[in-house]
């Protein structure tokens, strides 16, 4: 079976450093580095281990996004974008990538955006969450989904440790606002703040893929749909949340290796909606692969998880 991973990060030290402000485990922090900057003798090592065929790479956090000068994210956005275009030139049957876009600069992002896919062949975008505290439902930013609809790539939606506010109910506990569960909540929410936000009633056939099992927002559609039907406050979407969650996004398996998960998120928007990732070099490659073939799953649709929906997603 082909197996087709697609969040899968790398880094380019010399050009931004890592891992910046992110807590890392004692012990990882050297291995991860290694990790992130190889493409060669790491990577394809571990993914010819465990029966990986590709990997679509983007650019791990904090990314182009950390950066507040315009000018400078614009800048640096092209580069890694040439650089990542170089990776995969060298080896087009085992990577794909995506882009990073200089938000900060939506007329500038759109620019990058074309030249990204048209010129170097990249599959679509990979932002970290907010753009210095904007989220991605705001006006400014409407061209840039304009230019996603037409070229028809997605937008991967990736949590970012740059926190634009302090949320009081993780004082006291660090270990919560991180990937236990505040990244969860804050990408969650910026998910919903897209559908309240009209970007798909504009843009019917956007589209945007959430990490982490789709931040769980595909076990919360009932209640969500609930709170719609009894006139939620401010704004309020054409359909049903649940009709965008299961148009407009699609959800990968990076980092919750659990087949309940999985069955619940596949009898809630769909196996054709369901991409496998590993997320890779955080999580351990072997674990997400046993976690993947072992699934209980008729064959056609752990071949569509597996490779067949990204194959179709990402034009691969």
């Amino acid at each position: 079976m082909k197996v087709i991973a697609i969040e899968e990060a790398y880094s380019v030290p010399e050009l931004i450093p890592w891992p910046g402000p992110v807590r890392v485990p004692p012990g990882l922090e050297e291995e991860w580095g290694r990790r992130l900057a190889d493409f060669t003798e790491l990577r394809l090592a571990d993914m010819d281990e465990h029966g990986v065929d590709v990997q679509v790479l983007s650019l791990t956090p904090p990314g182009v996004e950390a950066i507040a000068d315009p000018a400078e994210a614009v800048a640096m956005a092209r580069r890694v974008n040439d650089h990542l275009a170089g990776v995969v030139a060298a080896h087009p049957t085992r990577f794909a990538g995506f882009a990073a876009l200089p938000f900060q600069d939506p007329r500038a992002a759109v620019v990058e955006l074309r030249r990204a896919v048209e010129r170097l062949g990249l599959k679509g975008v990979l932002h970290n969450d907010h753009v210095q505290g904007h989220y991605l439902d705001e006006p400014q930013f409407r061209p840039v989904w304009a230019e996603l609809e037409r070229l028809g790539v997605t937008l991967y939606l990736h949590p970012t440790p740059l926190a634009p506010d302090q949320w009081q109910v993780f004082q006291g506990h660090p270990e919560l606002s991180g990937p236990s569960w505040g990244w969860t909540a804050q990408t969650g929410a910026h998910a919903l703040r897209l559908i309240y936000g009209g970007v798909f009633d504009e843009f019917p056939n956007a589209s945007v893929t959430l990490g982490h099992m789709g931040e769980l927002l595909p076990f919360q559609l009932a209640r969500l749909d609930s709170i719609y039907r009894k006139g939620a406050p401010g704004r309020s979407p054409r359909q049903l949340p649940s009709h965008y969650l299961r148009h407009n996004f699609y959800a990968t398996t990076s980092g919750v290796f659990s087949h309940a998960a999985l069955l619940g998120a596949v009898h809630s928007i769909g196996a054709d909606r369901l991409l496998f990732s590993i997320d890779y070099p955080f999580e351990s490659t072997a674990e997400a692969v046993d976690f993947l073939h072992s699934a209980p799953f008729p064959p056609a649709d752990l071949h569509a998880i597996a490779h067949r929906n990204a194959t179709r997603l990402l034009n691969l």
